[in-house]
Formats: C-alpha cells, structure tokens, sequence
C-alpha cells in the first residue's frame, strides 16, 4: 500500500510523538497543579485520536484499481479497434460519458491498460490508478482516495485540534510561571514546544480549512488545483457533475458513506513472470453513467 519512498511517515510519527511527549513530561504535571486535571485527559484523547487516524490513512488502500490482465488488455485493444487493421494501433487516450447530463472524459491508462473510471488518476509515485484520487501525501507516505480520505480528513482535522490545544497550554505554562528563564530544564523544553507549535498550527489550519471547502464542494485537490470544473476553463458548463448541491450531503457522502470493498487481493500469490494483481480489472464496478457511442482521438 504505501509508496516506495514512505520515509517521511516516522517524521510525522515522530514528530507528533515528540511534541505530545514534551508536553505530557513538563507541561501538565504544572497546570494540572495550577488549573485542572483535565488538561492531560483532554491531550491525551487527541494525541489517541491523531495517532490511530494517521496509521489508518497510511495503511488502508486507498481505492487502488487492479491493472487488467493480457487477455483484458487485449480485449480492450480489440474493442477499441473497429477498422479491421491487423497492424497494432494504440488505443485512443480518452472516450466520453454523461455524467448528470454532462460531458466528463475518461483517459486511458497504458501503464494498467484501462480506462480509468470517472475521478480516478494514476499516482506516478505509486504507481497505481487510484479510485477518486486525491492527492499523494507523503507526510502519511501513501496515496489519499476513495477508500481512506475519511481518516486523511480526521487527521488533519484532529491534528489542528491538538496543535492548537498544545499551544495555547503551553502559552498558558509560560503566562502563569511568569519568568521563562527560572528552572531552565522545564522552560527551555516548553519554548521548544511553543517553536514547534507556532511554525506547524498555521499549515495545518489552513490545511484543514481547504479540505473542508473540498469536502462542502464534494471536490478533490486534484479537481480544484487543475481547475476540472471551472468555468474559466471554457465556455461550455463546466460545473462538478458529483455536486449534490447540498453542504450537507456532500459531507455526509464523502466522509460518512459505506467503505467501499477493496479490489486488490493482498493475501494472492504472483507467479514470478506476472506484475498483475489476482483480481482483475473486470472487477471494477463503475458508477452509473451513459456513454456515448463515439471515442474521440486526443492529439
């Protein structure tokens, strides 16, 4: 599941570990003494809550398609080519279907050898075609789509969560020992956790705020960075066709929606000369749609 270059996932571990650890060691025992003991039960909920949905953004499949196997491959190809031709020709890059009455173009991918099904790309890093693909976040060194985008969503959402409580304890600390430089161990520890904190809460918020207006829109960072359903794109009506036109639906569809079944088979055993996965892409079930009957050559 995770990506060949996964080294950045113990920083993110390591750094949240580090940062909740400082904080629990040197900063709670005070102001639990000063304020509440409900300081350390409150941090340490978030703390759980970040840790479990970091791991499971980063081991959960994200929605890979399995590629198509020869013989699927070549069906397509043949399908594909209705000129009777036996010389080979490359199938076209893209076809079109209606998708809430509106034009959405499906690209052909020739390292999986399939039409990709609507909202799926091919992460270049992990070299998979990825059911509604997000984007590829290397701090959880793995790809974010269909099937982990809630956990993604509840990390960031959590982990602001936990910054921002972290900051203000720590801001607090500071306020009520009123003189930083007393006992030296403890304070330059705390200033390290405010340096931490202050540099990391204002990329997370912004984070957060971003895909929250993702998941509001039922859009993805993919559709919005490339500007899939801008009008500045053309002057045909470009709106996002997966809209439910409700703030509310959106949300409940892209975080609270069934978990979709994951189509590679993990436990499958590969022959040395196939780099295939057991299921095949004919398992792939597609949303409903209508095609058109014309494919159209993208030069």
């Amino acid at each position: 599941i995770l990506a060949r270059q996964s080294g950045v996932l113990p920083l993110t571990l390591g750094l949240i570990v580090v940062t909740s650890g400082l904080f629990f060691a040197f900063d709670c025992p005070f102001l639990v003494d000063h304020l509440t003991v409900f300081i350390p039960v409150i941090g340490g909920a978030l703390f759980v809550f970040v840790v479990i949905s970091l791991l499971q953004t980063s081991f959960t499949d994200p929605g890979i398609l399995p590629r198509a196997t020869p013989e699927e491959a070549a069906d397509i190809e043949k399908q594909i080519d209705t000129s009777g031709s036996s010389t080979y020709r490359p199938p076209p890059r893209t076809k079109e279907i209606l998708i809430n009455q509106q034009v959405v173009k499906l690209k052909y991918c020739f390292t999986c050898k399939m039409f990709r099904p609507p909202r799926t790309s091919h992460c270049s890093l992990c070299d998979n075609c990825v059911e509604r693909f997000d984007h590829h976040c290397p701090w959880v060194g793995n790809c974010v789509g269909k099937r982990n985008y809630r956990f993604f969503y509840s990390f960031i959402i959590s982990l602001s969560f936990l910054t921002s409580f972290i900051f203000g304890c720590v801001i607090t600390h500071l306020t009520l020992r009123n003189h930083v430089l007393s006992g030296l161990d403890y304070s330059l520890l705390t200033v390290v956790e405010l340096v931490i904190c202050f540099f990391s809460i204002w990329s997370i918020l912004g984070l957060s705020g971003f895909h929250t207006y993702l998941v509001a829109s039922n859009l993805t960072t993919n559709e919005d960075i490339k500007g899939s359903w801008s009008s500045k794109r053309g002057t045909e009506d470009t709106g996002n066709p997966y809209t439910y036109n409700s703030i509310i639906t959106n949300c409940c569809v892209t975080l609270c929606g069934p978990m979709p079944p994951s189509l590679i088979d993990r436990r499958g055993f590969l022959p040395p000369d196939e780099v295939t996965p057991a299921a095949s892409a004919s398992e792939i079930e597609l949303p409903p749609f209508t095609a058109k009957n014309d494919m159209h050559m993208v030069g």
